[in-house]
């Protein structure tokens, strides 16, 4: 058997590809999170709740409605991001002008309410969801057997992260996001609905979280608790790719992906930790992050 470092091949090959689909998330989580920052100031604290929230909402349109994976890819998302649009209407627009941490508190309790009226009505076992029929089976690769599930998830991620970072830094629409945010006076001196591109602002970054959620449905148990238990690293992810920073938020998402993967074949007690290792070593030598701006 074919040996990297004393490990199977076949073995560090898995965990490359598992730590490069929790990467995907990762990605796609951070850039949510990135989006809503660096454009509005909010910090997102509910951000899980809404990346549990598609995947909870893929479930119920499949065994309450029939849908399939593919409507569910489009309509979830669009459901939960209707919502985030609801709640930035409703609740952050009022504290639009306080100081940050007031958003954090806000959207902290908000994922609270959310997770517990859902738990009280789906409980914690976990709900399944099959893998669409289209990507059953899998590749065999030599080295290793590639599931044409994982192999989508990956690829799916990736062209929404690279589309979302093209819209924002090279269109005219993330133009107006970007001057809209830094100076809504002069834009809506121009005719701009500000409080409009704010509000759907928030509602895309709530559907790129949702979207992650409907790709992890058949991948992992779905409860009203799964968006908890990975949020902690995404904020990890964030400040290590530099807060607000989206080209930062996708590389280093994919990155720390990858570096938990490969730590898991050579030192699995720190599996769980590496991350945050690096988070603390990054902000100790940069504490803007990698790819954001100095203060």
């Amino acid at each position: 058997m074919s040996m990297i470092f004393g490990v199977p091949i076949a073995v560090l090959s898995g965990q490359l590809l598992l730590g490069l689909i929790n990467g995907a998330f990762y990605a796609l989580l951070s850039l949510g999170l990135a989006v809503i920052f660096g454009l509005l100031k909010i910090i997102n604290f509910a951000h899980g709740a809404f990346y549990m929230l598609g995947a909870l909402c893929t479930v119920v349109l499949f065994n309450t409605l029939g849908v399939n994976y593919w409507v569910a890819l489009i309509l979830a998302p669009l459901i939960v991001g209707v919502l985030g649009v609801l709640i930035e209407f409703f609740l952050l627009r009022k504290i639009a002008n306080e100081d940050h941490i007031y958003s954090l508190l806000l959207t902290f309790g908000l994922a609270l309410v959310i997770q517990g009226v859902l738990t009280n009505i789906y409980g914690v076992s976990g709900l399944r969801y099959p893998i669409p029929e289209v990507f059953r089976g899998g590749v065999n690769l030599g080295f290793m057997f590639l599931p044409y599930y994982r192999a989508w998830v990956i690829v799916a991620a990736l062209v929404v992260c690279i589309g979302t970072w093209f819209m924002i830094e090279k269109t005219k629409l993330g133009s107006y996001l970007r001057a809209g945010t830094e100076n809504s006076q002069l834009m809506q001196a121009f005719g701009i609905n500000v409080p409009l591109l704010v509000s759907l602002t928030y509602g895309f970054g709530v559907m790129l979280a949702a979207f992650a959620g409907v790709l992890a449905a058949p991948i992992y148990s779905v409860t009203p608790v799964m968006g908890a238990n990975i949020l902690i690293i995404v904020f990890a992810v964030v400040v290590i790719g530099g807060m607000g920073s989206i080209l930062g938020a996708v590389i280093t998402g994919l990155a720390m992906g990858i570096i938990e993967g490969l730590t898991k074949v050579f030192y699995p007690e720190a599996s769980s930790t590496v991350i945050f290792l690096v988070m603390v070593l990054v902000l100790l030598v940069r504490p803007s992050g990698l790819f954001g701006k100095e203060a």
